[in-house]
């Protein structure tokens, strides 16, 4: 049995002290400010990693970077799941 063939556990690291969805708002509040659409660079951002998807208007940038990209995707499903009917 390989590698690819076991299920791997998954545990994020907790982030201490920043509050992921505060940190979010903020980002797609400035992203819409420039006149982007939030969903389709959040998006870019995860998949890729590249920070040039986020806008450096109001530090957005900056703030997203603070957050791991699996914290932040963690933060995403979770809230999604959590609202399914």
């Amino acid at each position: 049995m390989g590698l690819s063939d076991k299920t791997r556990m998954f545990s994020a690291v907790d982030a201490e002290n920043i509050d992921i969805k505060t940190i979010l708002k903020q980002v797609c509040a400035a992203l819409e400010e420039k006149g982007y659409r939030p969903l389709d660079q959040v998006v870019g951002y995860l998949l890729t990693g590249d920070p040039s998807y986020i806008t450096s208007h109001n530090d957005a940038r900056i703030k997203i970077q603070q957050i791991e990209r699996n914290d932040l995707l963690e933060e995403i499903v979770g809230s999604y799941l959590r609202n399914l009917e």
